[in-house]
């Protein structure tokens, strides 16, 4: 196979793309910026991203697609109140913008029209801030080679936030408007202004530290699933087993933690080993077991009272 020889690329991301071919022979351009799909090889050649994603990959993409959802969920509950009977519709809708808006972005992603997508291997953090790596030969002259080396995993966020801002607005404002009849009128929308400005603060912060949450995400799951179970257990006063079994609601919020639990751990072990990693799920229970175990010594009701009280 004939392969034009020139220069290697300065840089750590700019490549040559492939112009030209013709049997075994390869003519590629001259070094600058890899086409969209694409990232520099070890030679300085721009090659397609044609990998599956790894299940850290899948996982990264799951915390991102519920981050929204939770808030959305959080905003209901706190906004609907306890006179009001729609929270649970509006649970229901949020899930379901959310679950259409995750199919319909794989669906429009690389390769279109199936639930798959294509990507290229993260090797290492600066694959995620490539802007920061344009050369300056000269210290005057800069060449751009900015790209999206982790394709498609920092521009598919993007697109699955759009879509879930458009099923929003398309179907919430409706479903509001006709069941959330225990809500003053002030009141009906304000789960939707909320998301109204949480969607842009998540766009920033993917924006400028998604590198650091594809790294941080499984840690980041542990602590706040962590510490929202004490909170909840604190201030709903659940000092016993009797006292958690005495609603529903309670238990959901328990099995929920614990769904977040078991994504954090295997999001931190990553499943490598199956017989050494899935019996980490064991420990998914044991924040709950030792806050009740020790809630005797703790009295978190009576710290709640003197707390209310300004003492």
């Amino acid at each position: 196979m004939a392969i034009d020889i020139q220069p290697a690329c300065l840089g750590l991301y700019c490549g040559k793309t492939l112009i030209f071919k013709n049997g075994s022979t390869e003519i590629y351009g001259e070094c600058g910026v890899c086409p969209r799909g694409q990232r520099t090889n070890t030679q300085k050649y721009c090659q397609p991203c044609t990998e599956s994603p790894e299940l850290y990959d899948w996982l990264y993409l799951g915390f991102m697609a519920l981050l929204p959802l939770v808030l959305h969920w959080f905003f209901i509950e706190w906004y609907s109140g306890k006179k009001s009977s729609s929270a649970l519709f509006q649970h229901v809708t949020a899930l379901f913008e959310c679950s259409v808006a995750a199919i319909v972005t794989l669906l429009v992603s690389d390769p279109v029209g199936v639930l798959q997508i294509r990507s290229c291997r993260v090797l290492m953090l600066s694959d995620w801030y490539t802007m920061l790596y344009n050369p300056s030969p000269d210290y005057i002259t800069t060449i751009h080679c900015t790209h999206e080396a982790v394709y498609p995993l920092y521009t598919i966020v993007f697109i699955y936030y759009a879509f879930c801002l458009v099923l929003m607005m398309l179907l919430r404002p409706l479903l509001v408007k006709k069941i959330a009849c225990g809500l003053g009128k002030s009141d009906r929308f304000k789960s939707i202004y909320a998301a109204l400005y949480f969607f842009p603060i998540l766009t920033v912060i993917q924006a400028v530290g998604g590198g650091l949450l594809y790294y941080a995400f499984p840690y980041i799951v542990l602590v706040l699933s962590l510490v929202t179970l004490a909170v909840y257990m604190s201030a709903s006063e659940i000092e016993s087993f009797k006292d958690l079994f005495l609603r529903k609601k309670r238990l959901i919020i328990l099995l929920s933690h614990w769904l977040l639990h078991a994504y954090g751990i295997i999001s931190i072990s990553r499943v490598d080993k199956l017989e050494q990693d899935l019996p980490l799920l064991a420990l998914v229970p044991a924040p709950a077991l030792f806050y009740i175990l020790t809630a005797r010594y703790t009295e978190p009701s009576r710290i709640l009272s003197e707390g209310a009280n300004g003492h």
